[in-house]
This record gives C-alpha cells, structure tokens and sequence, in this order.
C-alpha cells in the first residue's frame, strides 16, 4: 500500500521569501472524509455488530486481563471493537472528522501505521495497568472485565491535530469551541473527573492517556515529518510542557527534560549531520569557527583601512 501524496487543499502557498529559506507549507482543514477513513468505519461499526450477534466472540477480540495469555492477540484488535453503540458512533465521526485533515497531510500509509502503532501499545498498557490495578486493590473485577474501543487511537488523533494545526477550533456543544492545541488537556482533565463521578469509566482513561502518551512519543521523537523531510518535531510549539497550561511549567518542564536527555538525537535532526557525537566537542567546533571568521573580517577591515591610507600618502609624494 503505498502512501498518497500530498494533495493541494493541505498547503497554501508560501508568502514570499519562505520558499527560499525551506519552509514547510502551511496545512489547512481537509474538505472530504478519505477513503481510509471510510474504510475504517466499515470496520468498527462491523466489529459492534459481530459483538450483537455472536456475543461471545468478545472473549477473542477483546482485552480480558485474565485471558489475554495465551489470547495474546488480543491487544492488537481490542483498539477496532466497540462495545457499545454511543462507542462506536463516537468514534467512527471522530476518525473521520480528524482523518481528513490528517491523512492528506501524512499520506495513507503513514496514517495507517500511526494507527496501528498507537492501538497495539495502548492494547498492551491497558492490559499492564489493568494487572497493577488488581495487584493494587485486589479486586478481580480488573482482571474479568473486557477492555476494548478506538479511543486511544482518538486521543493520539486531537495530539496530531496540535501539532498539524494548533489553531483549528473544534467544537465541543452548542455554540462552544476549543482551539486543537488544548484539546488533548482538556480530554484529560475531562475523563479524570468523570473517572470520579462514573467509577465505570475509569476503564477508559488509562487508554486515553496512553495513546497520548505514545502519540506525542511517536510524533515528537521518531516520525519522519513529511512536510520537512526531518525526523520528529523539535519545535517549542510541539514541546511536551506546550500539552499543559504555563502555570504548570514547574511539573512538565523537568519530565521535558527527561525526554531531551533521552531522546535528543531524534529530536534534533539538524545535530545529526555533525562528524562528532559529543556535544561538547560539537560546541567547541563551532567555537573555532566563530574565531576563524571573525578574525578573517577582522584581518579584511584592516586591509580596507591601509589600502585608502596608502593611496593618499602616495599623491601627496
């Protein structure tokens, strides 16, 4: 499957002098659902269906702690099956209202592969935190109870959308809209109180968090951006404190830091093409240089001075 290429209505045209200097088009909304995304639908509103109708082939697609070994497939199509009809509308307008201003911009195959990437690591968490929650508490409810839905994946999705089009107004109920780059907190602190005021629900969030998480990972860090050529986004705009509000600066900043610690050479890619991997022998290189050109203007500013002293002495003589 071979991804598409970028179609004309994601990018404007760039203003003059952007061209030149080898800046990325601008990506506006999609105007269509894609193919994809259609096909996709198809795939989770079959999925509740097959559940109505033979009820229990939930024990083979969906993720019940307790069973999950030897089902180990499990965690990869527990993302793809809803279990309840709300679930599954929800999320089939979810990926098609996000797919269509996503997957122009990264092509189908990429799309797909953010898809899968996403859905099999937050299938595997969800199963880690369901086995710590019963380690934790000791009821043997998390271990029975079917975990499943595409609202990891929709998390990951609102992350994308921060990053492809941060000013993007989404709107929420009635006449109320939210930019795209809070979005992803809102969703959080949103699903934390219901998680206190619908203990069901509580099911829910570790995937959410999880398929922000590993979004933001995968995007930040290891997605090689087709609007640049570069590997991951090091921008600030894309910066793991840019998920949160400032005032919580003091928490995010040193989880970011973390992050740079560990992941650095992924998220600079211009640092890549240096001959040396030390940092510090990189700064000092580029320390030379500074001297070696500033002392080659200094030397010409000197030779421009002398040449016209030099002249006038001579017509005087």
């Amino acid at each position: 499957m071979e991804s598409q290429p970028l179609q004309e209505p994601t990018a404007t045209a760039p203003a003059a002098g952007e061209e030149a200097a080898g800046a990325p088009p601008a990506v506006v909304p999609g105007k269509e659902f894609t193919r994809t995304c259609k096909g996709l639908v198809v795939v989770l509103i079959g999925g509740y269906v097959l559940l109505q109708l033979l009820p229990s082939s939930l024990n083979y697609l969906a993720i019940i702690p307790s069973k999950t070994i030897p089902y180990v497939w499990t965690v990869f199509t527990a993302g793809y099956i809803e279990q309840v009809l709300p679930g599954a509308i929800g999320s089939s307008l979810g990926l098609l209202f996000c797919g269509k201003d996503i997957e122009p911009v990264w092509g189908r195959k990429e799309f797909l592969k953010f898809i899968i990437l996403v859905n099999s690591i937050c299938g595997v968490l969800a199963f880690c935190f369901a086995i710590g929650l019963y380690y934790v508490t000791g009821k043997e409810s998390f271990l029975v109870t079917p975990l499943s839905g595409f609202h990891g994946c929709l998390a990951g999705f609102l992350v994308a959308l921060k990053q492809l089009l941060p000013n993007l107004e989404l709107p929420m109920c009635f006449f109320w809209k939210i930019k795209a780059k809070w979005m992803p907190f809102f969703v959080v602190c949103f699903s934390s109180i219901m998680a206190f005021i619908v203990p069901d629900s509580i099911n829910f969030l570790p995937t959410l968090v999880s398929g922000m998480y590993v979004s933001w990972l995968y995007l930040r860090y290891f997605q090689r951006n087709p609007l640049t050529g570069l590997r991951g986004d090091p921008s600030d705009d894309f910066s793991f404190p840019s998920l949160f509000p400032a005032a919580m600066r003091p928490v995010t900043d040193p989880v970011a830091n973390l992050f740079d610690r560990m992941l650095c050479a992924r998220s600079r890619p211009s640092e890549v093409a240096l001959p040396v991997s030390d940092p510090t022998k990189a700064s000092r290189r580029r320390e030379r240089a500074e001297r070696v050109l500033e002392e080659r203007l200094a030397g010409e500013h000197a030779a421009d001075t002398e040449a016209p002293a030099h002249g006038h002495g001579t017509a005087e003589d």
